[in-house]
């Protein structure tokens, strides 16, 4: 049973050998691959050799083209730096105002380079894994992606003081992300993440208001266009996790924050897993094989053991292969059976 099986029969429910292992790394992967992170960033052929590279050395059940959150920013203008082994970082281009969001039009993703990346990324991943792997694309959520172009301290203030101009911008966001998501099946994407990290910052109410209804959007779009559909919010989405699991997402990452998954797991539905939640600081990068063991069966005991092991979000770059072989040891221990 390969990744790509083991991942789709587990969310059917059926029989599986063991949970699947979807350890969200990206830093980490170039790190291990040896590439500097500016290519794993900006050159499809780096990113997809280390996280094949990764995938094989580590026994992981997927592969993605996460790597940061700038691909559908720079297609709506914001300019942004590639320092060689650092985070990408936005320089300029951010829209003024919420009345020049508002004005907001809808990109093409084949006339940006990075969104274009992204397609090249997944049909490298189609041409040498075919589906070995559980091939995982990517957009951003509508408010995550605001705050990309407003900055964080300027949306914040939009959402409340000129919602009408916030959401006719989300909308334009949603709009884009649909025809980018359908551009990334057609490629061999078997699921879509959303990234809509900044909801866990806005509180339950206007979550509802500008995220819930586009998030289902994209979730219905993603499932339209014929794949799965990922949701992951960092942070302590406690408040918000009925929502969430109400947009109808396949897989709804949990972030280590939230408390327990035990509140939760009885609002899944049949085709519907977590995926998370270990701390990736202080259980991955700094606990031992025994820390990681004991959070693996907590984590999936709490979810009724319907969550595919991962943590709550990206692995650190300076966690070590041997606790990476641990975590991975890990989901074989007879309690996830």
């Amino acid at each position: 049973m390969n990744g790509y099986e083991r991942t789709l029969a587990f969310l059917n429910n059926r029989a599986v050998d063991r949970p699947p292992f979807h350890p969200i790394i990206m830093r980490w992967a170039a790190r291990q691959a040896g590439t500097p992170y500016r290519d794993f960033c900006l050159e499809p052929e780096a990113k997809c050799d280390a996280m094949i590279r990764c995938a094989v050395d580590f026994d992981l059940d997927w592969v993605t083209v996460m790597s940061d959150p700038w691909a559908e920013a720079s297609a709506f203008g914001v300019e942004v730096a590639y320092p060689e082994n650092d985070l990408p970082v936005d320089t300029g281009g951010h829209l003024p105002d919420a009345a020049s969001a508002a004005r907001l039009s809808p990109y093409n993703p084949l006339e940006n380079m990075r969104c274009r990346n992204r397609l090249a990324e997944l049909e490298v991943y189609r041409k040498r894994i075919g589906d070995r792997y559980f091939t995982v694309g990517w957009v951003e959520g509508p408010v995550a992606e605001y705050v990309d172009l407003r900055g964080a301290s300027e949306a914040s203030m939009d959402l409340l003081m000129e919602p009408e101009n916030a959401a006719r911008a989300m909308d334009v966001i949603t709009e884009s992300a649909l025809v980018f998501i359908r551009l990334q099946v057609e490629r061999g994407a078997h699921c879509i993440g959303i990234g809509d990290a900044f909801c866990s910052q806005i509180g339950p109410d206007l979550y509802r208001q500008f995220a819930f209804g586009r998030q289902k959007q994209l979730v219905d779009g993603i499932h339209a266009a014929g794949a799965l559909a990922k949701l992951h919010i960092c942070g302590n989405t406690s408040a918000i996790l009925p929502e969430m699991i109400a947009t109808g997402a396949d897989i709804i990452d949990v972030d280590h924050l939230v408390p327990s998954m035990s509140g939760f797991a009885g609002l899944l539905a049949p085709h519907q897993v977590f995926s998370g939640k270990a701390d990736p600081v202080s259980v991955i990068q700094d606990g031992s094989p025994e820390d990681i063991r004991q959070t693996v069966m907590r984590d999936f005991r709490d979810a009724g053991g319907r969550c595919i092991v991962s943590a709550g979000c990206e692995i650190t770059p300076d966690t070590t292969p041997g606790n990476m072989h641990a975590f991975r040891k890990a989901v074989d221990a007879p309690e996830t059976q």
